[in-house]
């Protein structure tokens, strides 16, 4: 390797691991600080929230109930958050008609103006709606995204995940949920 090769390489080297670690561990977010014990906790009820669909029309979390829910925090500008959104879209098609509810809490300060275009390029088949700081607060204080929890037909948080994570992990976490009576 010539000695320019290995300068532009010993340059591009942490670039590529700053990149690389943000695709990881998600986007961060400013906000409210975390408080897991207000809301948000593995094993609490999920916090209740009334927010607009992408429409204007506004969705209850309790109008939920009865169905296992992966609800993700998320913004279009987050590209860990778009690379999990065709995971979503095949998890809902997949496991729609078993009780799955897949719902995209968007982030996006533009709303709906920003996140309209995403859904149609993007052939978003499960519910969008607009959050705002205080149901990120509610639960728990998102301050990274993507976070994604994933609810019993009761409404119980399962689980929490936060980052990228792997289609494999959610199929895993909502099959038993799912075939639970």
């Amino acid at each position: 390797m010539s000695s320019m090769s290995t300068i532009r390489f010993s340059r591009a080297l942490p670039v590529a691991l700053a990149v690389a670690l943000s695709l990881s561990a998600g986007c961060g977010k400013s906000g409210p600080e975390g408080n897991a014990a207000r809301g948000g906790a593995v094993g609490t009820e999920a916090p209740e929230f009334a927010l607009p669909d992408l429409d204007g029309k506004v969705v209850k979390s309790g109008d939920l109930r009865g169905k296992v829910v992966i609800l993700d925090f998320w913004a279009t500008w987050c590209p860990p958050c778009r690379k999990e959104v065709p995971h979503f879209v095949a998890l809902q098609s997949k496991y729609r008609d078993q009780g799955l509810e897949v719902v995209g809490l968007s982030l996006d300060k533009g709303g709906a103006q920003d996140v309209k275009p995403f859904v149609e390029e993007y052939n978003v088949n499960y519910m969008m709606l607009i959050a705002n700081d205080e149901t990120a607060s509610d639960y728990g204080g998102v301050t990274g995204i993507p976070t994604t929890f994933v609810l019993d037909r009761n409404g119980k948080i399962v689980k929490r995940f936060l980052g990228y994570t792997d289609p494999e992990v959610f199929e895993e976490t909502i099959r038993p949920l799912l075939t639970a009576s």
